[in-house]
C-alpha cells in the first residue's frame, strides 16, 4: 500500500542511508515538523545524534579520500534546523573538509494563510544563517526568485 512519495521510489536504499524521525510521520504523534526550533531540538537528543553519527561514520570509514559533504535541505519547514544540526556537527567533526549545502525552498503560493507564512519565512532566514555559517558554500535553490521571501 503507498502511503508517503517514498512508496513510489524503485531505488532500493542502503539501510544506514536513511534515518526516519518516527514522531514526525504522517502517523506521527507530534504533528509537523514546521518550526525551525523543532529540526534544531530534535538533534539536541543525545540518542539521535548518536545515531546519526553512527551512520556518519559507516559511510566515512568506507572512503579512501574523503574530500568533503553535500548537505541537501529545505528552508521553508523544520528541516532547516534539522540541517543547521547537521552541518554543525560535520563542521565540528571533520574541520578541513569542504561542505557545500543547498538550501532548497518551493515556489510560495499566495493563498495560504499568514502564519504559514510567517513561519516560511523565519524558517528561511534562520535557515539561512545558520547553514551558511558553518558551510564552505552555501546555495539557495528555488524556482521562485524571491525564495519565498516577499
Amino acid at each position: 500500500s503507498v502511503q508517503v512519495w517514498s512508496d513510489y521510489l524503485h531505488v532500493h536504499l542502503h539501510p544506514k542511508s536513511v534515518y526516519v524521525i518516527r514522531q514526525y510521520m504522517h502517523d506521527g504523534y507530534c504533528g509537523c515538523l514546521e518550526a525551525f526550533g523543532q529540526g534544531e531540538s530534535l538533534l539536541q537528543d543525545p540518542g539521535c545524534i548518536e545515531e546519526l553519527e553512527d551512520r556518519l561514520h559507516f559511510y566515512v570509514e568506507e572512503c579512501d579520500y574523503l574530500q568533503g559533504f553535500q548537505v541537501l535541505c529545505d528552508l521553508h519547514n523544520g528541516f532547516s534546523g534539522v540541517g543547521a544540526k547537521v552541518t554543525e556537527l560535520l563542521y565540528d567533526e571533520y574541520s578541513g573538509k569542504g561542505i557545500l549545502t543547498w538550501g532548497l525552498t518551493p515556489v510560495m503560493s499566495h493563498l495560504e494563510d499568514s502564519q504559514k507564512n510567517f513561519y516560511r519565512l523565519m524558517n528561511t532566514a534562520l535557515g539561512i544563517v545558520h547553514l551558511s555559517s558553518h558551510s564552505s558554500l552555501f546555495c539557495p535553490l528555488s524556482l521562485s526568485g524571491s525564495l519565498g521571501i516577499k
